[in-house]
Protein backbone atom coordinates (compact mmCIF):
# COMPACT_ATOMS: atom_id res chain seq x y z
CA UNK A 1 0.00 0.00 0.00
CA UNK A 2 1.29 3.45 -0.90
CA UNK A 3 2.42 5.61 2.00
CA UNK A 4 -0.52 7.62 3.30
CA UNK A 5 1.75 10.31 4.71
CA UNK A 6 2.69 11.39 1.22
CA UNK A 7 -0.16 13.82 0.85
CA UNK A 8 0.40 15.83 3.99
CA UNK A 9 4.19 15.73 3.80
CA UNK A 10 4.21 17.17 0.30
CA UNK A 11 3.25 20.58 1.66
CA UNK A 12 6.42 20.63 3.72
CA UNK A 13 8.36 19.61 0.65
CA UNK A 14 7.12 22.65 -1.22
CA UNK A 15 8.71 24.75 1.50
CA UNK A 16 11.96 22.84 1.93
CA UNK A 17 12.55 22.54 -1.81
CA UNK A 18 12.76 26.33 -2.00
CA UNK A 19 10.90 26.38 -5.27
CA UNK A 20 7.65 28.18 -4.55
CA UNK A 21 6.62 30.90 -6.93
CA UNK A 22 7.63 34.47 -6.03
CA UNK A 23 5.23 35.82 -3.43
CA UNK A 24 4.02 32.39 -2.35
CA UNK A 25 6.36 32.18 0.64
CA UNK A 26 6.88 35.54 2.22
CA UNK A 27 7.54 37.22 -1.10
CA UNK A 28 10.93 35.58 -1.49
CA UNK A 29 12.13 34.57 -4.90
CA UNK A 30 13.52 31.01 -5.03
CA UNK A 31 17.21 30.56 -5.76
CA UNK A 32 17.76 28.92 -9.12
CA UNK A 33 20.83 28.14 -11.10
CA UNK A 34 22.16 31.37 -12.61
CA UNK A 35 18.93 33.05 -11.43
CA UNK A 36 17.09 31.70 -14.48
CA UNK A 37 13.40 32.70 -14.42
CA UNK A 38 10.70 30.07 -14.25
CA UNK A 39 9.19 29.22 -17.60
CA UNK A 40 5.40 29.44 -18.01
CA UNK A 41 5.27 25.64 -18.14
CA UNK A 42 7.20 25.30 -14.88
CA UNK A 43 5.05 27.93 -13.20
CA UNK A 44 1.88 26.18 -14.30
CA UNK A 45 3.21 22.83 -13.05
CA UNK A 46 3.94 24.25 -9.60
CA UNK A 47 0.53 25.92 -9.42
CA UNK A 48 -1.13 22.64 -10.34
CA UNK A 49 0.93 20.93 -7.63
CA UNK A 50 -0.29 23.41 -5.05
CA UNK A 51 -3.90 23.01 -6.16
CA UNK A 52 -3.70 19.21 -5.93
CA UNK A 53 -2.24 19.34 -2.43
CA UNK A 54 -4.84 21.91 -1.35
CA UNK A 55 -7.64 19.63 -2.55
CA UNK A 56 -6.20 16.68 -0.65
CA UNK A 57 -5.85 18.71 2.52
CA UNK A 58 -9.52 19.72 2.25
CA UNK A 59 -10.42 16.03 2.13
CA UNK A 60 -8.90 15.37 5.53
CA UNK A 61 -5.09 15.54 5.57
CA UNK A 62 -3.89 17.28 8.73
CA UNK A 63 -1.91 20.48 8.06
CA UNK A 64 -0.34 20.38 11.51
CA UNK A 65 1.57 17.22 10.55
CA UNK A 66 3.67 19.29 8.15
CA UNK A 67 4.91 21.86 10.66
CA UNK A 68 8.05 20.08 11.95
CA UNK A 69 9.32 19.44 8.42
CA UNK A 70 8.91 23.08 7.46
CA UNK A 71 11.18 24.40 10.19
CA UNK A 72 14.40 25.96 8.97
CA UNK A 73 16.75 24.18 11.37
CA UNK A 74 15.53 20.61 11.20
CA UNK A 75 17.89 17.99 12.68
CA UNK A 76 19.39 15.43 10.32
CA UNK A 77 17.45 12.16 10.15
CA UNK A 78 19.59 9.04 10.15
CA UNK A 79 18.89 6.43 7.48
CA UNK A 80 20.40 3.05 6.75
CA UNK A 81 19.40 1.12 3.65
CA UNK A 82 20.07 -2.22 2.05
CA UNK A 83 20.34 -1.66 -1.69
CA UNK A 84 19.37 -4.80 -3.53
CA UNK A 85 18.45 -4.66 -7.21
CA UNK A 86 17.36 -1.52 -8.99
CA UNK A 87 19.48 0.83 -11.07
CA UNK A 88 22.59 2.78 -10.18
CA UNK A 89 25.24 4.98 -11.77
CA UNK A 90 28.88 5.16 -10.78
CA UNK A 91 31.30 2.80 -9.10
CA UNK A 92 29.81 0.27 -6.70
CA UNK A 93 32.75 0.85 -4.34
CA UNK A 94 32.51 4.65 -4.42
CA UNK A 95 32.95 5.94 -0.85
CA UNK A 96 29.63 7.82 -0.90
CA UNK A 97 26.19 6.61 -2.00
CA UNK A 98 23.32 8.94 -2.93
CA UNK A 99 19.82 7.45 -3.24
CA UNK A 100 17.08 9.53 -4.86
CA UNK A 101 13.39 8.85 -4.29
CA UNK A 102 11.71 10.33 -7.34
CA UNK A 103 8.28 10.90 -8.87
CA UNK A 104 8.39 11.43 -12.63
CA UNK A 105 5.44 13.81 -12.54
CA UNK A 106 6.98 15.99 -9.82
CA UNK A 107 8.11 19.45 -11.02
CA UNK A 108 10.68 19.65 -8.22
CA UNK A 109 12.31 16.41 -9.36
CA UNK A 110 12.62 17.97 -12.80
CA UNK A 111 14.07 21.12 -11.25
CA UNK A 112 16.71 19.05 -9.43
CA UNK A 113 17.72 17.23 -12.59
CA UNK A 114 17.81 20.34 -14.73
CA UNK A 115 19.65 22.56 -12.27
CA UNK A 116 21.83 20.24 -10.20
CA UNK A 117 22.08 16.59 -11.22
CA UNK A 118 24.23 17.07 -14.34
CA UNK A 119 26.91 18.80 -12.27
CA UNK A 120 26.78 16.12 -9.57
CA UNK A 121 27.16 13.45 -12.23
CA UNK A 122 30.14 15.16 -13.88
CA UNK A 123 32.02 16.04 -10.70
CA UNK A 124 31.20 13.13 -8.42
CA UNK A 125 29.48 10.16 -10.09
CA UNK A 126 31.61 9.92 -13.23
CA UNK A 127 34.80 10.40 -11.21
CA UNK A 128 34.12 7.48 -8.88
CA UNK A 129 33.41 9.55 -5.77
CA UNK A 130 29.65 8.93 -5.54
CA UNK A 131 27.36 6.07 -6.49
CA UNK A 132 23.86 7.27 -7.47
CA UNK A 133 20.89 4.96 -6.93
CA UNK A 134 17.37 5.52 -8.25
CA UNK A 135 14.27 4.60 -6.25
CA UNK A 136 10.60 5.18 -7.11
CA UNK A 137 8.15 7.15 -4.99
CA UNK A 138 5.12 7.95 -7.19
CA UNK A 139 2.88 10.26 -5.17
CA UNK A 140 -0.77 9.28 -5.03
CA UNK A 141 -2.07 12.61 -6.35
CA UNK A 142 0.00 12.31 -9.56
CA UNK A 143 -2.17 10.22 -11.85
CA UNK A 144 0.57 9.33 -14.34
CA UNK A 145 3.53 8.88 -12.00
CA UNK A 146 3.10 5.17 -11.31
CA UNK A 147 2.79 4.26 -14.99
CA UNK A 148 5.83 6.39 -15.74
CA UNK A 149 7.82 4.47 -13.12
CA UNK A 150 6.72 1.22 -14.75
CA UNK A 151 7.73 2.59 -18.16
CA UNK A 152 11.26 3.37 -16.99
CA UNK A 153 11.68 -0.15 -15.66
CA UNK A 154 10.25 -1.64 -18.84
CA UNK A 155 12.79 0.38 -20.82
CA UNK A 156 15.41 -1.08 -18.50
CA UNK A 157 14.58 -4.53 -19.86
CA UNK A 158 15.97 -3.21 -23.13
CA UNK A 159 19.00 -1.58 -21.45
CA UNK A 160 17.49 1.89 -21.82
CA UNK A 161 16.47 2.64 -18.24
CA UNK A 162 18.55 5.78 -17.78
CA UNK A 163 17.70 7.16 -21.19
CA UNK A 164 13.99 6.72 -20.56
CA UNK A 165 14.34 8.08 -17.04
CA UNK A 166 15.96 11.25 -18.36
CA UNK A 167 13.17 11.72 -20.91
CA UNK A 168 10.41 11.17 -18.35
CA UNK A 169 11.95 13.57 -15.82
CA UNK A 170 12.40 16.25 -18.49
CA UNK A 171 8.73 15.91 -19.53
CA UNK A 172 7.11 15.85 -16.09
CA UNK A 173 4.01 17.69 -17.34
CA UNK A 174 3.48 15.39 -20.34
CA UNK A 175 3.22 11.83 -19.08
CA UNK A 176 -0.13 10.63 -20.40
CA UNK A 177 -0.06 7.05 -21.75
CA UNK A 178 0.24 8.22 -25.36
CA UNK A 179 3.10 10.55 -24.40
CA UNK A 180 5.00 7.69 -22.78
CA UNK A 181 4.51 5.48 -25.83
CA UNK A 182 5.87 8.31 -27.96
CA UNK A 183 9.00 8.59 -25.80
CA UNK A 184 9.52 4.83 -26.10
CA UNK A 185 9.38 5.13 -29.87
CA UNK A 186 11.74 8.11 -29.82
CA UNK A 187 14.45 6.08 -28.10
CA UNK A 188 13.90 3.17 -30.48
CA UNK A 189 12.57 0.59 -28.06
CA UNK A 190 11.04 -2.64 -29.31
CA UNK A 191 7.47 -1.41 -29.05
CA UNK A 192 5.86 -4.84 -28.97
CA UNK A 193 7.97 -5.85 -26.00
CA UNK A 194 7.55 -2.46 -24.33
CA UNK A 195 3.75 -2.48 -24.65
CA UNK A 196 3.57 -6.01 -23.28
CA UNK A 197 5.73 -5.06 -20.30
CA UNK A 198 3.87 -1.81 -19.60
CA UNK A 199 0.51 -3.60 -19.51
CA UNK A 200 1.72 -6.60 -17.50
CA UNK A 201 2.06 -4.88 -14.12
CA UNK A 202 5.11 -6.99 -13.31
CA UNK A 203 6.98 -4.08 -11.73
CA UNK A 204 4.09 -3.01 -9.51
CA UNK A 205 5.37 -4.79 -6.41
CA UNK A 206 8.92 -3.52 -6.87
CA UNK A 207 7.70 0.09 -7.11
CA UNK A 208 5.46 -0.33 -4.08
CA UNK A 209 8.43 -1.81 -2.20
CA UNK A 210 10.43 1.36 -2.91
CA UNK A 211 7.53 3.50 -1.67
CA UNK A 212 7.17 1.40 1.49
CA UNK A 213 10.89 1.73 2.13
CA UNK A 214 10.56 5.52 1.85
CA UNK A 215 7.66 5.39 4.29
CA UNK A 216 9.77 3.59 6.88
CA UNK A 217 12.22 6.49 6.66
CA UNK A 218 9.38 9.03 7.01
CA UNK A 219 10.10 10.24 3.49
CA UNK A 220 6.82 11.55 2.13
CA UNK A 221 7.73 13.90 -0.72
CA UNK A 222 9.93 14.09 -3.77
CA UNK A 223 12.71 14.51 -4.49
CA UNK A 224 14.19 13.14 -1.29
CA UNK A 225 17.61 11.64 -0.84
CA UNK A 226 19.56 9.35 1.44
CA UNK A 227 23.24 10.32 1.33
CA UNK A 228 25.89 8.53 3.32
CA UNK A 229 28.84 6.19 3.53
CA UNK A 230 28.73 3.24 1.17
CA UNK A 231 28.50 -0.05 3.06
CA UNK A 232 28.79 -3.65 1.97
CA UNK A 233 24.97 -3.86 2.03
CA UNK A 234 24.04 -0.36 0.84
CA UNK A 235 24.30 3.03 2.52
CA UNK A 236 24.46 4.46 6.03
CA UNK A 237 23.70 8.16 6.12
CA UNK A 238 21.04 10.84 6.53
CA UNK A 239 17.98 12.12 4.68
CA UNK A 240 18.11 15.29 2.56
CA UNK A 241 14.72 16.62 1.44
CA UNK A 242 13.94 18.74 -1.60
CA UNK A 243 15.52 20.07 -4.79
CA UNK A 244 18.37 21.66 -2.89
CA UNK A 245 21.10 23.71 -4.61
CA UNK A 246 24.38 22.06 -5.56
CA UNK A 247 26.18 23.57 -2.55
CA UNK A 248 23.99 21.59 -0.13
CA UNK A 249 24.90 18.28 -1.74
CA UNK A 250 28.56 19.19 -2.06
CA UNK A 251 28.70 20.06 1.63
CA UNK A 252 27.28 16.64 2.47
CA UNK A 253 29.74 14.90 0.14
CA UNK A 254 32.62 16.75 1.79
CA UNK A 255 31.52 15.59 5.23
CA UNK A 256 31.63 12.01 3.98
CA UNK A 257 34.96 12.16 2.14
CA UNK A 258 37.22 9.22 2.80
CA UNK A 259 40.77 8.64 1.52
CA UNK A 260 40.09 5.01 0.81
CA UNK A 261 37.49 3.04 -1.08
CA UNK A 262 34.88 1.06 0.77
CA UNK A 263 35.81 -2.54 1.35
CA UNK A 264 33.09 -4.59 -0.30
CA UNK A 265 32.25 -7.83 1.52
CA UNK A 266 33.73 -10.92 -0.10
CA UNK A 267 32.81 -14.56 0.54
CA UNK A 268 34.95 -16.40 3.08
CA UNK A 269 37.62 -18.66 1.53
CA UNK A 270 36.66 -22.29 1.32
CA UNK A 271 38.55 -24.85 3.39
Amino acid sequence: MMNKQIRAGSVALLLTAGLLLPGAAGGQTPARKQDAPLTKEQGDAILNELKAIHQLLEKGARPESTAPAAQAAEPAVAAKLKLEGGYSLGAKDAPVTMVEYTDYQCPFCRQFHQATFAEIRKKYIDTGKVRFVSRDLPLDFHNNAFKAAEAARCAGEQNQYWRMRDVLVANATKLAPDDILGYAQDIYLDMTAFRACASSGRFKQAIEKDAAEAGRLNISGTPSFVIGKTTAEGVDGTVVVGAQPLAVFEARFKELESPSKVEVARPSPSH
